[in-house]
């Protein structure tokens, strides 16, 4: 994204086009987000997987090969298919997780993959750079497409059921079955021909659609901090602003690293994950370590900052991940794809609202609201979350209780029945 973005600039000499070109990615996202839990439930995740990649390979070859006069078009293609097959490679991937490592080791896998993930991020971001400048764009293109080639030939290999993801064969039932020709009927009649699946998922779990809507609200805060922190760092570094930014998500990186480390340690120890509560906890905290990042403190302070910052991350982003996971797959791919179009709604406006807001505010203002945001969301969710845990306390305490008044024939201490004695029998 280093090289396409600084080719787009280059290509058209507007900042408007580079605009243009992350907002066309975003929204092609949100698309393939809505319709992805379709996908699943028609194709394995396995093959939509394999072809995300050879469809993000392929449209760089286009790019590589294209002449100049074509380079605009084949730039607003690599948007397109860049930013949809990116959204379902990532659902994909994550709701076949349970299936192929089994759902006691989720927390394990997810943690495996957000690490491989954040270390990708480092040397992406440090190597776009060198390579841009040495060897060109091209090389970098070439670079790019060899990376899809090698994912493409990995989820080849990968241990997945050849089953469709939402409605294979062993979770379909005789009845089901059996309901389809009157389903088709029906819908030949003009009767309903869809179902809001993706929010009957949201609606399966308590709580759920609140912690989706809270994925949205970090998603625009997010934007807040990223579009802030070239400008911010400008300002620490008129000559070199470069350096504060790499620097920073460089240490970032490392501390999200390092909480994938303690993470897979705990669920392998436990067997347990971190669940919703690790997400509304850790929301707050990376929330407030954005904020802070751009209050002014020393060097040596903002990189701990930072570090708590991508610890946080690492925490949400596994707790939530796992915590979808525990639906059913016949739910699991639509909650995944509705939960990615909430994303990258909440970042492509968050986008758009803060990069006006900061021609008129400075980055700790801006930044400050919109993590304020999703801190008050956050809160709001962590209230919803204990106040079920109470409930749940509380009815299985009644039906404790009644199991023991059914064990019971009578107290006089408490005007059971007759006053009978305690059966010992």
């Amino acid at each position: 994204m280093v090289a396409l973005n600084l080719f787009v600039y280059e290509t058209t000499g507007r900042a408007l086009a580079m605009g243009l070109f992350m907002a066309v990615r975003l929204a092609s996202g949100f698309v393939a987000g809505l319709i992805v839990g379709g996908l699943l439930a028609r194709f394995s995740a396995k093959s939509i997987m394999l072809w995300a990649n050879v469809g993000q390979g392929s449209v760089m070859l286009v790019l590589i090969l294209a002449p100049e006069s074509l380079v605009t078009g084949a730039l607003m293609a690599v948007s397109v298919v860049i930013g949809a097959c990116g959204t379902l490679f990532m659902v994909a991937l994550r709701s076949s997780i349970p299936e192929m490592v089994g759902e006691d080791r989720r927390a394990w896998a997810n943690s495996l993959s957000i690490t491989g993930r954040s270390l990708a991020m480092v040397a992406g971001f440090a190597s776009a750079g060198v390579v841009v400048s040495l060897v060109g764009y091209t090389a970098a293109f070439l670079l790019d497409m060899a990376t899809f080639v090698v994912c493409a030939v990995t989820v080849a290999l990968l241990p997945i059921a050849g089953g469709k993801g939402a409605t294979s064969a062993a979770e379909t039932s005789g009845d089901e079955k059996a309901g389809k020709s009157e389903q088709a009927e029906k819908s030949e009649k003009g009767g309903p021909r869809w179902r809001p699946v993706a929010f009957l998922a949201l609606a399966a779990a308590p709580g759920l659609g609140l912690m989706v809507a809270l994925r949205g609200v970090d998603a625009f805060g997010s934007s807040s901090h990223n579009a802030a922190l070239p400008i911010y760092s400008t300002s620490l570094d008129a000559s070199n602003p470069a350096v504060f930014v790499s620097a920073f998500w460089c240490v970032w990186a490392l501390g999200n690293i390092g909480a994938q480390q303690v993470i897979q340690r705990y669920a392998q120890r436990t067997g347990r994950s971190v669940g919703a509560l690790g997400f509304g906890y850790g929301t707050v905290v990376m929330s407030a370590a954005f904020i802070a990042a751009f209050a002014g403190f020393p060097l040596a302070v903002t990189a701990v900052i930072a570090l708590i910052a991508g610890a946080a991350d690492g925490l949400t982003e596994v707790a939530y991940t796992s915590h979808l996971q525990t639906l059913p797959a016949t739910l699991r791919g639509h909650a995944f794809g509705l939960s990615a179009t909430f994303e990258n709604l909440g970042f492509g406006v968050g986008m758009i609202l803060v990069a006006a807001a900061l021609d008129r505010f400075t980055p700790l203002a801006v930044v400050g609201w919109s993590h304020g945001a999703a801190i008050v969301v956050a809160v709001v969710f962590l209230l919803r979350v204990a106040g079920l845990r109470r409930a749940e306390r509380t009815g299985r305490a009644g039906r404790a209780g009644l199991r023991k008044e059914e064990a019971v024939e009578g107290r006089p201490d408490r005007g059971d029945r007759d006053g009978a004695e305690v059966s010992r029998g």
